[in-house]
């Protein structure tokens, strides 16, 4: 296991629609993830004794990761709940729970975990409002950390953004920064419908700038926002999670060979900024997405289908886009896509189980070079 150890958001308004955030203000200081998400914790929890949390080693342990340090002195055990290890019994009474009003909120140790408790997250917490015809909320979060992280083999390393975003009723966030864990975890609490909330375990320790409006307690983040992290004008990247930090990297190095990028950071997976991202394709024409997940059905195949409806339109986008939609692939529009300036690319994880070993750890998962190469690609600057 891995030893871990802001600005003033503002909306970009064009007619009526409001596209993603930019930031102006400048940072008044640093926190960590795990301290942003240890003080929405705290604050929620302080605002709404409704709000408890439950799960492994969340009280007298102070979590996995620390990220409830201090909650059980503060709160007690009837709010901060130490469970045995049984993912399906503390999740089906965490949703018991929202149902009757109370606003729990699930900490699985590994997302890997919560396949034990996948039948009370979507039957139990994401069908019911619908089922009961909006008489029952089931205002849950689920958190925990989700990805890739170092060494821990194939069955804890998978990303469930792909996979729970697909399900009609829940609400799917993957902060990057500590004031995206701020802002999008009190939002989620605060919100009367389930939420998972997919966090990175590599970035609890990563430290970022954040402005005093971030440490406010009242503050919260819209879900189903992103937020523009670099501006550019020749290539649109997007991207989640750990995957916005090197998103922005390869920017970084872009910019020294004269390309453009801009980096949207989705924030919201379900529901999905798509007047951002498609504000910000009409303008660069170009478009690479970047996630951590397997290939086959991603958050990336989303962004591009729905990008189809930004740009410029021909009878063979239209046989192409009827083929995507009538196949289970997207190769057929990737290859051929004609109204784009260039084909899209998607950057993802290997379409393979996790490897143990770190040289093919490196290889199964996204790297700024593969970003960076990616982008050559979509501007002509490199055949490889």
């Amino acid at each position: 296991m891995v030893n871990l150890d802001l600005r003033l958001q503002n909306k970009f308004l064009v007619g009526s629609r409001v596209f993603a955030s930019r930031t102006y203000s400048s940072a008044v200081k640093e926190m960590t993830v795990r301290d942003a998400l240890n003080s929405a914790l705290d604050e929620e929890m302080s605002a709404d004794p409704k709000v408890f949390v439950m799960g492994e080693e969340v009280g007298e342990y102070q979590g996995a990761y620390k990220i409830t340090k201090g909650l059980l002195t503060k709160y007690g055990p009837q709010r901060v709940i130490d469970t045995p290890i049984t993912e399906a019994g503390f999740t089906g009474i965490g949703v018991g729970a929202a149902y009757h009003g109370l606003r729990p909120v699930i900490e699985f140790m590994t997302f890997n975990f919560s396949m034990q408790a996948i039948d009370h997250i979507i039957n139990s917490a994401a069908k019911s409002n619908y089922m009961s015809a909006g008489q029952i909320s089931v205002p849950i979060v689920f958190r925990g950390p989700n990805g890739a992280a170092a060494g821990v083999g194939a069955q804890h390393s998978q990303c469930y953004a792909a996979w729970y975003s697909a399900c009609p009723g829940l609400k799917v966030l993957t902060p990057y920064s500590s004031e995206d864990a701020r802002g999008l975890l009190k939002a989620a609490i605060r919100d009367p419908d389930p939420v998972v909330f997919l966090e990175n375990e590599l970035l609890y320790g990563e430290s970022f700038p954040i402005s005093a409006e971030a440490l406010d307690s009242s503050f919260s983040l819209p879900i189903g926002k992103a937020k523009i992290e670099h501006e550019g004008k020749d290539v649109t990247i997007t991207a989640f999670s750990k995957m916005v930090g090197y998103a922005l990297k390869a920017a970084e190095i872009l910019a020294k060979e004269g390309i453009s990028a801009e980096v949207i950071n989705l924030r919201s997976i379900r529901p999905l900024d798509r007047p951002a991202i498609n504000a910000s394709v009409r303008k660069t024409n170009r478009l690479v997405t970047v996630e951590e997940g397997f290939p086959q059905h991603g958050v990336g195949a989303e962004i591009w289908l729905l990008s189809s409806n930004s740009l410029r339109t021909n009878l063979s986008c239209f046989v192409i886009l009827f083929l995507f939609v009538c196949s289970p692939s997207a190769s057929v529009v990737e290859e051929s896509f004609e109204y784009l300036d260039a084909p899209i690319e998607r950057i993802t994880g290997a379409d393979v189980p996790m490897p143990y070993a770190a040289n093919l750890e490196r290889l199964a998962v996204p790297q700024v070079e593969d970003i960076v190469r990616a982008v050559k690609r979509v501007c002509y600057r490199s055949s490889k």
